[in-house]
């Protein structure tokens, strides 16, 4: 689809200034409402290694767009604060898996419980197909960024 500059630039800037927005209040508001010291990007990786078995760094470092040495380093933290653990395969040593301790799963669950507080008020001031739509489009967004790598 070929869309005109000036068009596009309207879009551009508009997603931005609700994204920006968006994402650093409801972010901020889960961070008090959860009350833990960790990071957002600390507390959805621990909610994508309770969502998927047998994960790796690697697959984290992927998936967080970082650097293997940035995600080591958060890894790190979190295994030092309890939440969870490197298990190495005992087939081949070189792999080492990551899974959430009972206190990770504990703070997890409780995350995720906090952003479902959170967020459901906000979804009350749209229609079951304003919220559908939206979802949609923006996991249609995601799974585009994610087949072509982030290069459209």
């Amino acid at each position: 689809m070929r869309l005109k500059a000036d068009k596009l630039q309207q879009w551009i800037e508009r997603y931005m200034e609700a994204s920006f927005t968006v994402n650093k209040r409801i972010n901020a508001t889960i961070r008090e409402n959860i009350g833990s010291d960790l990071t957002i990007e600390q507390l959805s990786i621990l909610h994508y290694i309770h969502n998927h078995a047998s994960c790796t760094s690697t697959e984290l470092a992927d998936i967080f767009c970082v650097g293997k040495s940035a995600i080591t380093a958060i890894i790190t933290r979190l295994e030092s604060k309890g939440l969870l653990v490197r298990d190495r395969d005992s087939k081949d040593r070189r792999l080492v898996y990551l899974r959430l301790t009972e206190e990770g799963k504990v703070l997890q669950k409780a995350s995720d419980a906090g952003i479902n507080d959170v967020l459901a008020p906000y979804l009350g001031h749209f229609t079951e197909e304003e919220i559908e739509t939206f979802i949609s489009s923006y996991e249609k967004l995601a799974e585009i960024l994610l087949k072509d790598g982030g290069k459209a």
